[in-house]
């Protein structure tokens, strides 16, 4: 690559994995807008459903912070579960972890979880590192301290992140409104808009964030019975 250009990295449908990491019962009261990334986690979990996309959970010390909170409807996923990880690493990228994500040949890991300037940034410049597009959803990350969140979405930004939101990530998945998973994909998407713009309000807490997610989800709607009266 020539110096001083940027290389565009894309979703690749065919080698995604959505990660989830330490979204676990002992950080619910802990954690800046948990149910919203709760809120996410389901709507990805729909959606991989759909398009057939695996599932990697990790939880950070079981025994001291608690399970995966069982909001998220993980077995709704059945075999597109591949593991849930234990670890004591900051850092999904454990042995157990690497070999599993090897051996299906994933290029693109969609990442959620908490915190977001410990373990979610930790297995993000792993990940990195090791040669894998990983796209940091900012509408699925948190804290305790919610102001740590916005200095780690940027340093996996500097890093070679993706930060992008679940409504956009997921709209790259589906890629085209003539694929015939795009009913379903869209009933999702309605579905789900006013959790989203909620999401983005919690989690995004900017100066125009509220009248983004507005426009937002009046957008998708929109967009998404244009392309139905079209099929």
């Amino acid at each position: 690559m020539a110096a001083g250009t940027t290389r565009v990295v894309k979703l690749i449908p065919a080698k995604t994995a959505f990660l989830f990491c330490d979204i676990q019962t002992r950080f619910r009261s802990a954690i800046h807008g948990f149910d919203s990334i709760l809120t996410t986690g389901n709507k990805l979990i729909k959606v991989a459903k759909i398009h057939e996309v695996p599932v990697i959970v990790t939880e950070q010390n079981s025994r001291a912070l608690g399970s995966t909170d069982d909001r998220l409807e993980l077995t709704s996923l059945g075999p597109l579960h591949l593991a849930t990880i234990e670890k004591t690493l900051f850092s999904m990228a454990t042995p157990d972890f690497l070999a599993l994500i090897n051996e299906r040949g994933f290029k693109s890991l969609v990442l959620m979880g908490i915190e977001s300037h410990v373990c979610v940034l930790q297995s993000t410049l792993d990940l990195l590192e090791k040669g894998y597009d990983v796209h940091v959803l900012a509408d699925g990350v948190s804290s305790c301290n919610k102001e740590e969140v916005p200095w780690a979405l940027e340093r996996m930004r500097q890093a070679g992140a993706q930060i992008t939101t679940s409504e956009s990530m997921l709209f790259q998945l589906q890629v085209d409104a003539s694929d015939p998973r795009f009913k379903a994909f869209a009933n999702v998407i309605k579905e789900e808009k006013e959790a989203t713009a909620q999401t983005l309000q919690s989690l995004l807490p900017t100066a125009h964030t509220r009248e983004y997610a507005f426009d937002f989800a009046v957008v998708i709607f929109g967009r998404l019975s244009f392309f139905e009266r079209g099929r």
